[in-house]
């Protein structure tokens, strides 16, 4: 990233938007390590010399995926989008391209649910453990010990064979935040993401992680004004398909 400026989608007193490019960390542990909290909070102290610069990070995505995040510029900004994260009140969609491993996949109905949204989306629920020494998560029977209950709901927008291999497009919905959850579930499900080396064994390939946070749907802090941004995904893997904001 040249100018974290470039990434920036939506700014006032309140929130800051941004496009988060994939390779970047939202933040980093590693001394000496620059993420994009660091360069925003650069870019702040820029615009006010003098003040120690507020920027609040309300949710993160993995290292290797792009997309839209929100920030906080204030803590009552902050309290606030909390409170809606916290409730299930931001809503986020994601697509992915993902290899097809089984036939049936692209055979399933879609099923329809109570919530509009939803209607015409497949629901996966799974029971995922996460192993800390490999910073990995893992679909698991119900009940065992540390496991926590996974949900999300997918819909496939378009299929093709590409260099001899058939994928697909995916949109998915979050129902819950687990550790590596979209990665883990598609690929339980015989759809492994493209350019996922940790849960794709047999993916080779140098494609970048073939996932992204498209949309953001969340209340102002402030105004209470319904806010909504897009992206389109910059991805190699989307190249093949018809990429458009949803």
């Amino acid at each position: 990233m040249k100018d974290v400026r470039e990434c920036i989608l939506y700014e006032d007193k309140d929130i800051l938007v941004c496009h988060k490019p994939a390779g970047i960390a939202v933040q980093s542990g590693r001394v000496g390590s620059m993420d994009l909290e660091s360069l925003l909070k650069n870019y702040i102290a820029q615009k006010k010399p003098g003040k120690i610069p507020y920027l609040a990070v309300i949710h993160r995505l993995d290292q290797p995926v792009e997309g839209v995040l929100v920030f906080a510029l204030n803590p009552k900004a902050a309290a606030a989008l909390n409170r809606q994260m916290t409730a299930g009140e931001i809503s986020k969609t994601y697509l992915a391209v993902t290899d097809v491993k089984r036939e049936s996949v692209l055979q399933k109905e879609s099923t329809d649910t109570k919530e509009e949204e939803k209607v015409q989306m497949i629901c996966l629920t799974d029971w995922l453990c996460k192993d800390n020494k490999t910073n990995s998560s893992s679909v698991v029977p119900a009940g065992t010990a540390g496991a926590k209950k996974a949900v999300l709901y997918y819909k496939i927008l378009e299929s093709r064979e590409v260099q001899g291999q058939k994928r697909c497009m995916v949109q998915v919905r979050l129902e819950t935040g687990r550790h590596h959850q979209i990665r883990v579930q598609l690929s339980h499900a015989g759809m492994p993401l493209v350019g996922d080396r940790k849960y794709n064994p047999v993916e080779n390939s140098r494609e970048a992680l073939a996932l992204c946070s498209v949309q953001l749907e969340f209340t102002h802090p402030a105004s209470g004004k319904k806010m909504k941004f897009q992206v389109v995904p910059t991805g190699t893997a989307f190249r093949e398909f018809s990429v458009k904001k949803i």
